[in-house]
């Protein structure tokens, strides 16, 4: 999982900071899954930093997902017109989503915001990791 203070997830060079007012990550997160749900292209793409990483971990490639998407317009496509049973979540204590059919978290969306935009995305599906992880459901 993305380390929301600045750890090893976070890029360094030119980077701003991660976003530590969740409330503000929250409103990016909101937008952009609204954006998804609707298949806003350019709605995600500005809300995407330009440089932007979609990571997924083995589970959720299993699944079909590319394990590494870089870039706005790139990460944009992916998720146009998808993530329709995402929910917004905290996972741990940082703004993100869960995709929970029947209440149980199958996959869950790490997002890290910096500068009002988001600058990565963790997909994370692996149950054992994803029992680690500190969800809370609005």
């Amino acid at each position: 999982m993305a380390d929301h203070g600045g750890g090893p997830g976070v890029r360094v060079r030119g980077a701003e900071p991660p976003e530590a007012d969740v409330a503000r990550q929250r409103a990016v997160v909101d937008a952009f899954l609204a954006a998804s749900r609707e298949g806003d292209f350019d709605a995600l793409v500005a809300l995407l930093d330009p440089d932007v990483v979609l990571r997924a971990d083995r589970a959720v490639v299993r699944t079909g997902a590319v394990e590494e998407v870089r870039g706005a317009a790139a990460v944009a496509a992916t998720f146009s017109g998808r993530a329709r049973g995402a929910r917004p979540a905290l996972v741990d204590g940082a703004a993100g989503a869960v995709w929970a059919p029947a209440g149980q978290p199958r996959v869950v969306f790490d997002f890290i915001v910096a500068g009002g935009r988001i600058t990565d995305i963790e997909l994370l599906a692996d149950p054992e990791h994803l029992a680690r992880l500190e969800l809370v459901l609005p």
